[in-house]
């Protein structure tokens, strides 16, 4: 039924239509279905942004060090025991990631092991060139970078909480970056055993 509307000085003429319900719940369904589907990627944290590589160790930044691939290495020959008294590999990266200043890893210190003892480096310590990297043995089914320098770390005389599933608390000293500690997770091994 059409009725005149007056607007301003010239009349307009409107078709009234019957109200469409099946019109609006489409309508309504195709609006629900747009926001629930931008909303797919919506909200503050993505699925993939806190997912870390599929490595062994734990890590810790600071300064310019950062630390990477930190773990105790699961035993490989006979002379290695994760018991008490019994000693054990630490694996690790140091990256010096500064582009003009050298530091130096001074220590490694823990107090679940009576020592730690580092072959391949002075006295003085291991140097860590600008972007450049120290790596402490080689874990395990890793290949290394060849142009990292290499030492081996052992821990001796190992207390009665360095076991697999557990992790040992470490200390990396540095001269400019100064003490870094890493809860080090101790390797549960490439083969767990099962019972029966």
């Amino acid at each position: 039924m059409p009725v005149l509307i007056h607007g301003g000085r010239t009349p307009v003429t409107a078709t009234l239509r019957p109200f469409r319900p099946a019109r609006v719940a489409a309508a309504a369904v195709a609006v629900g279905a747009a926001l629930a589907l931008s909303a797919c990627g919506s909200g503050q944290i993505a699925q993939t942004a806190t997912q870390v590589a599929a490595i062994n160790g734990n890590g810790a930044d600071q300064a310019n060090i950062q630390l990477r691939n930190v773990h105790v290495l699961f035993p490989t020959g006979p002379e290695f025991r994760l018991e008490e008294g019994g000693r054990a590999e630490l694996v690790f990266t140091a990256i010096n990631t500064s582009a003009t200043e050298a530091d130096r890893l001074v220590s490694i210190e823990t107090e679940d092991a009576a020592e730690v003892v580092v072959e391949g480096a002075p006295a003085s310590g291991v140097e860590i060139a600008p972007q450049a990297s120290v790596t402490g043995g080689v874990p395990a089914g890793q290949l290394t970078d060849p142009e990292s320098e290499e030492l081996s770390v052992t821990l001796e005389d190992l207390s009665d909480q360095v076991r697999p599933g557990l992790t040992v608390p470490a200390t990396f000293v540095f001269e400019n970056a100064g003490e870094v500690r890493v809860d080090v997770p101790v390797d549960a091994g490439p083969v767990t055993p099962r019972a029966e």
